[in-house]
């Protein structure tokens, strides 16, 4: 695609103009884009009302559709077991084979990642916001409405307008205890959560090169918190080869040009750069943790889960500092994996036993804690120290509680001293 404005295109420029099939688009353009995957969780189910009343009776193409249930697993309330209902009812009178029930569920952002639902140079949207975590893919990932999935659904094609891009350029190495999770949170403080507006995010430099898929997962994930359309990585071998043997349809993986166009470009050098934790009542609240540490800040509950930091990598980086220690008196320790199949590999691995004899509770997957509506629901003045993506007033629960995000390994350290400490004492 070659620029007819004296510029570069940006990687969700190209990615757009692949899915609406137009040479060169500009920012502020508007498109029609063609969906390569639609996906829906609980929320989902208020779709198919929408859906029903257009005049749609067909999917426009049920292989690139997948539902999931991961608010509420199993349900825990009438509400949801409607929700849960409609979408299964809904699924068999479509024909939808893609669904992901109560079993064989996990989280639905992770869901697409792991079954490589999502691949590079994809238009992929959802019904829930922090559907950007498939970004890390090369793709152009993003949350909708009900009424808009409605619209996919029957049409396959979805109107977009062209975001403005934000460049991330990050370089040195992220040091020991100092997490994927911290640069975000470092990014977030800067950008701040209303900073990215209906823009994308698309991280670069020689750190993001570094990452693994996981890790990218998590830093596109948290642009969410950015107020952004979209959180982009460009994709490269580190994405092939997570992609190879999964990727459910081919690939068109579509880099940024070098003379691209950015409306601002953030640097940051992680050489030497401490954790990072997000106080409350905003994600981009954003402070070093060894001096928050210092404040003594003790906790009620601590939470290693949600779609930012519940991978097996994730679980793996709490159990190990977790291992051989106990969690405090006083302190709830709740783990959710992020999948079932994450379940599965923390039970052969043994991680399961290391977190429960430490006096932690595993829980299936879920979106659990998380969102304030399943398992691990603050009371009024609970402090909670938390690897997930937001901590506004009543997040997980009383809107008097706190939440303080950080990385799992902060987690689990916070979880044995009872207050909020920094990992690295444990390592």
């Amino acid at each position: 695609m070659s620029a007819s404005n004296g510029y570069g295109a940006t990687l969700a420029e190209k990615v757009l103009a692949r899915a609406s099939g137009v040479e060169r688009l500009v920012p502020g353009q508007i498109v029609e884009g063609q969906v390569d995957l639609a996906m829906m969780h609980e929320q989902g189910a208020q779709t198919v009302g929408p859906f029903h009343q257009m005049g749609a009776q067909k999917v426009w193409d049920p292989d690139r559709v997948v539902i999931a249930i991961d608010h509420w697993v199993p349900a825990s309330t009438e509400g949801a077991a409607v929700l849960h209902r409609i979408l299964r009812k809904f699924a068999a009178e479509t024909g939808l084979p893609h669904f992901y029930d109560v079993g064989r569920h996990g989280i639905c952002h992770q869901i697409l990642a792991e079954n490589g639902w999502v691949v590079p140079g994809d238009l992929a949207v959802g019904t829930d916001s922090h559907t950007n975590m498939l970004g890390a893919m090369g793709a152009l990932a993003t949350g909708i409405g009900p009424t808009e999935m409605a619209a996919v659904l029957a049409l396959g094609r979805l109107w977009l307008k062209v975001p403005t891009t934000i460049q991330v350029r990050a370089r040195g190495a992220l040091g020991k205890g100092v997490t994927a999770k911290d640069l975000v949170l470092k990014v977030l403080g800067e950008v701040r959560t209303t900073g990215a507006q209906y823009r994308a995010v698309e991280y670069t430099g020689p750190t993001i090169q570094g990452l693994s898929m996981p890790e990218r997962f998590t830093i596109c994930n948290m642009t969410t918190e950015m107020g952004a359309k979209a959180g982009m990585v460009a994709p490269d071998q580190t994405t092939f080869d997570y992609l190879r043997g999964i990727a459910k349809h081919p690939m068109h993986p579509l880099t940024p040009d070098p003379d691209a166009r950015y409306e601002r470009t953030i640097d940051v050098d992680v050489d030497g750069m401490p954790p990072m934790v997000a106080c409350p009542y905003s994600p981009d609240n954003v402070r070093p943790l060894p001096e928050v540490a210092r404040e003594h800040v003790k906790v009620d509950q601590v939470f290693l889960g949600s779609c930012t930091n519940a991978r097996i990598e994730d679980l793996r980086e709490g159990a190990a500092i977790l291992k051989g220690e106990k969690v405090a008196k006083g302190v709830r320790f709740i783990v959710s994996p992020a999948s079932t199949a994450i379940y599965e590999q923390c039970l052969h691995e043994g991680l399961i036993e290391t977190f429960t004899e430490a006096g932690a509770v595993f829980t299936n997957s879920s979106c659990s804690a998380c969102f304030g509506g399943n398992m691990g629901i603050l009371a009024p003045e609970e402090v909670c120290a938390s690897s997930s993506n937001r901590n506004f007033p009543g997040r997980m629960g009383a809107k008097e509680a706190r939440i303080y995000l950080m990385s799992p390994a902060a987690v689990a350290a916070t979880a044995i001293r009872g207050e909020i400490t920094d990992p690295r004492e444990f390592l």
